[in-house]
């Protein structure tokens, strides 16, 4: 197969490479100066400038964009004014799976500059019209000579080169996290630099669809036959740097699955939860882009994971400390909790906060398991996690202001945030507790899903293949 590298060297493609990059930072630059307008009070006003931020934001095709996408499913809450929340909340969820598509013809020459022929002949069927779209890509609907359903991911022409020029653009990632600053004043204490290092490790990551392949044949050889949580097969052989497909997934949208019956939405929620922290604990993987496009429900209350471009991979003692966090919360175990931080580097040993004023600070994030159960997420109670982990101004404001910032703590905040919110969104009503003591303390199942799931590992640990999942 005759791949390409960044950029594509001949016909159209070539002229347009260099446009992309050129519109991405000229949107960049708008954006810049849109921020650098200061505070709006009237919610008209307001209404226009967020629809302009999502308009500059998605036809941006870069870093922008993928940061934008980040923000757009958490569910600020209390922290944005009354007036303008709904607003600004409506703007930014366009994000989620609105970007604007490329034109076919551009599509079908990356296709065949990576898989050596046109899509036409490459598929027995390719849709030129996306059926999805997003920052870095879009996806096409086709079908294998064999009759095979298939979902093609095609990478924008040019995106790689405007992306590097957007992590190489400090002032463009720092004014824009300015603009959450501004929006959400719980989130002061965020470094823009850690968040701009993180997300630009993450976007690089993404742009080499090979990578995000070999995450997914992880996952789907870990999960393959589980009863409950889905994983697309790769199509190794029609997957290159710039083009993945995989097996098509059909399913509930995000915004139909929010319609559901509660009873879905709990069985939703709880596999989205036992998948999140449940292969962090048994693969040291985190698919760490909970975005509600990478979500589809099905009716039986299983569930569908797509896009795996941003994966984090921790080493065991990294897992082990976190689970000596959420051990130590939900035993009220000061000493311990505060241990772990320093271990960590988040606060410094003979300096700073108490043990008990660190326990006090970080027991209301886990407020899902230590609160009465079972606990139902509702983006109120996410908003309130968000105002008192974050604020240094709230309760805890002096453990607030005392922290430091390592990489890893960053990430794992925009996890934690980017799931929550998504499961305050479907308003899932669970026995999280008691799934954590499943996971972490060797608790017996404490649901007919847990119970699947135990009997799935374990039948899976005397198999011939146990080794090769792990």
């Amino acid at each position: 197969m005759a791949r390409a590298g960044d950029g594509i060297a001949t016909g159209r493609l070539r002229r347009a490479t260099p446009l992309a990059g050129m519109a991405a930072r000229a949107t960049g630059e708008a954006v810049i100066r849109r921020l650098r307008r200061g505070a709006v009070d009237d919610p008209d006003a307001y209404a226009r400038r967020a629809e302009r931020y999502v308009e500059l934001l998605g036809h941006s095709k870069g870093a922008l964009m993928k940061a934008g996408q980040m923000l757009s499913f958490v569910p600020f809450g209390n922290a944005i004014p009354a007036e303008n929340r709904q607003l600004f909340q409506a703007a930014m969820s366009r994000l989620q799976a609105d970007a604007p598509p490329m034109a076919p013809e551009l599509a079908a020459e990356v296709v065949a500059q990576e898989l050596g022929a046109p899509p036409e002949r490459v598929f027995a069927s390719f849709d030129p019209l996306p059926f999805a779209a997003a920052s870095i890509g879009q996806v096409h609907e086709a079908r294998l000579h064999d009759g095979t359903r298939v979902a093609v991911k095609v990478q924008y022409p040019g995106v790689a080169d405007a992306i590097r020029a957007d992590l190489r653009n400090a002032e463009l990632l720092a004014v824009f996290f300015q603009l959450l600053r501004s929006l959400v004043p719980g989130l002061t204490r965020v470094d823009p630099k850690a968040v701009a290092a993180e997300i630009a490790e993450r976007v690089t990551e993404e742009l080499d669809y090979r990578m995000e392949a070999a995450y997914q044949r992880k996952f789907a050889e870990a999960y393959r036959d589980h009863p409950f949580i889905r994983i697309p097969e790769v199509i190794d052989e029609l997957s290159t740097g710039r083009v993945l497909t995989q097996q098509y997934a059909d399913g509930r949208q995000w915004a139909a699955a929010l319609q559901a019956p509660a009873s879905l939405r709990d069985s939703w929620g709880e596999a989205i939860y036992r998948f999140a922290f449940g292969s962090l604990r048994r693969l040291g993987l985190f698919n760490a882009d909970p975005h509600p496009g990478n979500y589809l429900f099905h009716d039986d209350g299983t569930v569908t994971f797509v896009d795996f471009g941003c994966v984090k991979q921790f080493a065991p003692e990294q897992t082990a400390r976190m689970q000596q966090i959420v051990r130590a919360v939900i035993r009220q175990d000061a000493d311990l909790l505060w241990r772990t931080f320093v271990e960590l580097g988040i606060f410094e040993a003979g300096r700073g906060p108490t043990p008990a004023a660190i326990l006090k600070w970080y027991s209301e994030p886990f407020v899902m398991l230590t609160g009465p159960q079972p606990f139902t997420i509702t983006s109120d109670v996410v908003a309130a996690v968000i105002a008192a982990e974050f604020s240094p101004t709230g309760p805890s404001g002096d453990v607030v202001r005392a922290l430091s910032s390592p990489p890893d703590y960053v990430f794992l905040a925009r996890i934690d945030l980017g799931l929550f919110a998504v499961l305050g969104e479907l308003r899932a009503t669970g026995l999280w507790r008691a799934i954590e003591e499943e996971m972490d303390f060797d608790g017996a199942p404490a649901t007919p899903m847990g119970e699947a799931d135990a009997a799935f590992w374990a039948a899976k640990a005397g198999s011939p293949l146990a080794e090769t999942s792990r």
